[in-house]
């Protein structure tokens, strides 16, 4: 009988993408037993979970607790214990004398076979890696039977010359990276075409698991990949959901000869009962469907993870309010939300009619309570204090603060979470009250520019209607004088959003933006009023990141400030 010429190692991966919360050490150990019990029922070889799993990410300040670094080596310990004939790649943070690192270790066997410690840091938008993590030196290979892999962490697979092309060259023909990829929308194309090119130019399998899951403002979408060596994604994960993709590898031997840099898990791999994969093939989302699935995710993670069970909305009877209506409504349940209609003289019937009709196809709980006595009492307990002086914006933003009275007093006595319905283009220019519309525990749409809000809107609608059609129709307004409409204040929104866009997600300076094609007048008044606004950001709830640049941690502008841009 002729001898068999093997040239491949057949492995059978799993793709652990789970949703971790920071701090819940416990808790995230208790998913990752769970995920590798699943997978050696599935005969995985080797099951590998996101970046810093045990601890969850980012855990930010609780790096600087000796305590929770210690508390986070001793649950690696516990899952060391539990590995046996699988081989396990977890993330959880390491320390060497003083410095920690964000780290991967190879568990096989009831041992830590291998440490690995990410490379390149990143420190930029949401990241501030540097703050507390030292880099990795050394990218070792792993061999295990004939193959050999090598290790990567999120940021180290977007660099051409980092870790990833010095374990090809030692013979790596299988690479994993291990991911706390945050999202926003269209990232997704970024990062395949990243992952896809590094798989060329390397000759090698990239296994990339990423984390799920909301994080304050941050949204992990999943979408996990597997990019065979020609630079195609063969095999991807769900998106915005947990799930184990587990899946069959060849991996060609390497011809290279095993180094000192070389580590050994095992030299025999365990034959395994493996029962046949169903196949099951998931497509990229379209893009509004993607935005509107992350922001539903961080919306429900926040809620859940902060412990909250219901939620109160001041709805308006416009766009803004009703999506986030329907968000709240998909994200934790209808009979969970709470919309609240606070009419004044200047209301209209037709936003009544509106808001109830809202509330009514998404069956919330609606009521209204009415703040015309509470204005008039304000307006005469503040008459001899504005003697003089003509009507402004102050007795406008009266009514905004006596509705967002109104809706942390509800959310103190029924434990409520108050979400704010500013937009984007609101937040951007100031067109918002402090302590009135703002005042809230979460800005769900806070980084959703307003012509966004409309598409998303739509899309919703189109799942099944539920937002009455004239509130698409009608001039967006905030009813706090007779017949106001936003452009009494902003550009309208289909000329504000690209400018808004250009000068805080692309960093353009006014001269740019006019060479865009856009008035000089109303670039410049746009820019001040962005420029003018950081103190109202500064004091605003968090809100889901969706575009490549969200206030707060990505744009990080000093309140006091006199630069002209």
């Amino acid at each position: 009988m002729p001898k068999t010429n093997l040239k491949q190692e057949n492995l059978r991966i799993a793709l652990a993408q789970i949703n971790c919360v920071v701090g819940d050490l416990q808790g995230n150990f208790d998913k990752i037993r769970a995920n590798i019990e699943t997978a050696q029922k599935s005969g995985a070889d080797i099951v590998v979970f996101p970046e810093l799993a045990v601890t969850g990410y980012p855990p930010e300040d609780l790096l600087l607790k000796p305590k929770f670094i210690s508390d986070n080596l001793e649950y690696l310990k516990k899952l060391v214990k539990l590995v046996k004939d699988i081989v396990v790649i977890a993330g959880f943070v390491d320390k060497k004398s003083s410095h920690l690192y964000n780290s991967l270790a190879v568990i096989y066997s009831g041992k830590i076979i291998g440490v690995y410690h990410k490379m390149r840091l990143p420190n930029y938008g949401v990241f501030d890696e540097e703050r507390y993590f030292e880099a990795g030196e050394n990218p070792l290979v792993y061999k295990f039977g004939q193959s050999l892999f090598g290790l990567s962490v999120c940021e180290d697979v977007w660099h051409e010359d980092g870790p990833i092309k010095l374990q090809a060259a030692k013979g790596a023909k299988l690479i994993f990276n291990s991911n706390a990829s945050p999202y926003y929308a269209g990232k997704i194309n970024e990062r395949e075409a990243v992952v896809k090119k590094q798989a060329r130019l390397n000759k090698a399998v990239i296994v990339y698991v990423n984390l799920v899951g909301g994080q304050d403002e941050l949204v992990f979408d999943g979408q996990s990949i597997v990019v065979d060596n020609k630079g195609k994604v063969v095999k991807r994960a769900a998106a915005f959901k947990e799930d184990l993709l587990i899946v069959d590898l060849a991996v060609p031997f390497s011809k290279a000869r095993v180094s000192k840099d070389t580590i050994t898990v095992a030299n025999n791999i365990t034959p395994k009962n493996k029962y046949a994969l169903a196949e099951k093939e998931i497509k990229l989302l379209e893009p509004l469907a993607e935005v509107y699935q992350a922001l539903t995710l961080g919306l429900k993670d926040y809620i859940n993870k902060n412990g909250f069970q219901k939620v109160v909305i001041g709805l308006s009877g416009g766009i803004d309010s009703a999506l986030v209506a329907v968000l709240a409504a998909d994200a934790i349940s209808s009979k969970n939300v709470t919309g609240v209609f606070m009419p004044s003289r200047y209301s209209s019937n037709e936003s009544e009619v509106d808001a109830r009709a809202l509330a009514q196809n998404l069956g919330l709980k609606f009521i209204t309570i009415s703040i015309e006595k509470m204005y008039e009492a304000y307006l005469a307990e503040l008459a001899a204090h504005f003697a003089g002086a003509g009507a402004n914006i102050a007795e406008e933003n009266l009514q905004a603060r006596i509705r967002g009275n109104l809706l942390m007093a509800l959310s103190n006595k029924f434990g409520w979470l108050v979400l704010t319905t500013g937009n984007k283009s609101e937040m951007s220019t100031g067109y918002a009250t402090l302590y009135g519309d703002m005042a809230g525990g979460f800005a769900v749409i806070k980084d959703v520019p307003k012509t966004l809000v409309y598409k998303l809107a739509a899309y919703r609608n189109s799942l099944g209607a539920v937002i009455p059609e004239r509130v698409f129709t009608k001039e967006p307004t905030a009813e706090l004088k007779p017949n106001q409409r936003d452009s009494d204040t902003l550009p309208v929104y289909e000329k504000l959003d690209p400018i808004l866009k250009a000068y805080i997600e692309e960093d353009k300076d006014l001269g740019r933006i006019v060479s865009l094609g856009f008035d000089p007048e109303v670039v410049s008044r746009v820019l001040r009023m962005v420029d003018k606004s950081e103190y109202k950001r500064r004091q605003s709830p968090p809100g889901i990141k969706i575009t490549p640049k969200s206030f707060g941690k990505d744009r990080r502008m000093p309140v006091t400030n006199k630069y002209i841009s």
